[in-house]
Order: structure tokens, then sequence, then C-alpha cells
């Protein structure tokens, strides 16, 4: 099995930060991660020069939405900007020639009923112009969140499955997020699979913290509770390419790069 493992890079320069990790695949943010001012790509050339880099290089780019949108909450002052945000977003990361989107499954508030959350999610998936796919990914603490659990997450997937366009709607498997947020590595891939039909990249870290502790703390590969076995039998299980969001600049990637191609 070859699985392509990278890692989270500064956007700056992808492909320089690519080669200093000795990947073919990175993942970065266009701009704040938690802020409403739309993407900024700070390569210099631009996002013509970018992708065509991208491509001259054999370097694929992934691009991480910003944490802040929520487009499943009941709160207007909230979901109409992380619509538009998410828009912005979509049409940057296409016009870099990005591979996929990565958005956090948001959530609703805890007086709220999560079915209406689905729904929102429905509607933002027909709101959205997807040109590239868009990659809902799980989240580790809340117990209102809609992509913590597998029961919500199956709840938001029969949601957009009724909503034009969601053929380009995919997944991302986070490792960490899994342990913390209670879901048991060891069935995690299989379940997924099985109410999404597909997982289209992973994001392979290891937890600072215990199984089921809603902490959203990363940490390097053998330097957190994860046990090694598991933790590479998913990502095997997953069958997807690999970011790693580990702490660090490009040695520390490169040793958790190697860490996972050694199990996997």
């Amino acid at each position: 099995m070859t699985i392509s493992i990278g890692a989270h890079v500064d956007q700056q320069d992808p492909i320089a930060e690519a080669a200093a990790r000795g990947t073919d695949v990175v993942q970065f943010f266009l701009g704040d991660p938690q802020s409403y001012k739309g993407p900024v790509v700070a390569y210099d050339g631009g996002a013509a020069k970018l992708r065509a880099d991208a491509e001259t290089a054999g370097v694929t780019i992934f691009v991480h939405a910003p944490y802040i949108i929520n487009v499943a909450t009941l709160n207007n002052r909230i979901r109409i900007p992380s619509r538009k945000l998410l828009q912005q977003h979509m049409d940057a990361a296409a016009e870099i020639g990005a591979a996929g989107l990565i958005v956090h499954g948001g959530h609703v508030n805890a007086s709220d009923d999560p079915a209406k959350g689905f729904d929102n999610w429905r509607k933002a998936i027909e709101a959205t112009d997807c040109k590239i796919p868009l990659l809902i990914e799980n989240t580790a603490g809340g117990d209102n969140a809609m992509a913590r659990h597998l029961d919500r997450i199956a709840g938001v997937w029969d949601a957009i499955t009724q909503a034009d366009g969601h053929e380009q709607v995919g997944f991302c498997l986070d490792t960490c997020h899994a342990w913390a947020g209670g879901i048991q590595l060891s069935e995690a891939a299989a379940r997924i699979h099985e109410i999404t039909g597909r997982i289209d990249l992973v994001h392979g870290n290891d937890s600072r913290d215990a199984f089921d502790s809603g902490a959203d703390r990363h940490a390097n590969f053998g330097a957190g509770q994860i046990d090694p076995d598991e933790l590479a039998a998913v990502v095997r299980a997953a069958d997807a390419p690999v970011i790693c969001e580990t702490p660090g600049g490009a040695d520390q990637h490169k040793a958790d790069i190697a860490w996972l191609r050694d199990r996997v």
C-alpha cells in the first residue's frame, strides 16, 4: 500500500515547504483561520503561479478553511457570514488548483434541535458552488457538534445527500479528533465509510489528551496517548492521502512522516 503522507505548512511557499519535508502533498490556510476576512494568496506571483508551480513540481495541495466557519448554527449572524466565507475560500482554493477544501462540521447550541443543524448543512451545500471537493472534518469537542459523534455525522450526511451538488462533498478523518471525540479508532474508518461512502483525506495526528476527553490538542506521533498500532491501522483502513497537522517545523514533520511511512 502506497499512501501519500504530507503536512500542514505555511502558505508563503508551499512548494519549498513540501520539498523540505520530502513530500508531494501539503495543506495550508489561505489567510487567517480565525478571521472573517476573505482569503489571501501570499505566494509570490499569485494564484495562477502557485497552481502552475505546484503542477510542475508534482505537489498536491489541500486548503483548510477558517476554523470560525459554522454553517450549521441557527444564529444568522454567524451562519450567513460563514456561508459567504466558505464560498470565498472555495473559489480561492479552486483557483490555485487545490484537490479539496477542508471545513469543520460546526455545531448548534445546547437548546437547539440538532436536526435543524443538519438541515442547515443541506442548505449550505445547495448555496455553495463546490468547484472542488468540500471535505467535512470530524471535530474533537462539544456535545452539540455536528461531526464529533458518529450519529451526528450520519445526520449531517443524510441531510446533505438531499442537496443538489452533494457528490462534491467528501470526508476528512482526523485521528486526534476521533480519539478525543470518543470514536474508537479500531472502527473509525469502517464506520465513516459506511456512513459517507468515502474518506478523501486523513489528518494524521497523535493526541495529547485521553480518549473521549473532548480536547483538540495534537501531538507528534509517539508523543501522545494513541496506541501506535491503532494509529497506523486507522490510516491504513482509511486508504487516503494523509496530512500531518503535528507540532513543529520541517524537521519534526519529516520525523512524523517517516514514523507513519514505516508503519503503513
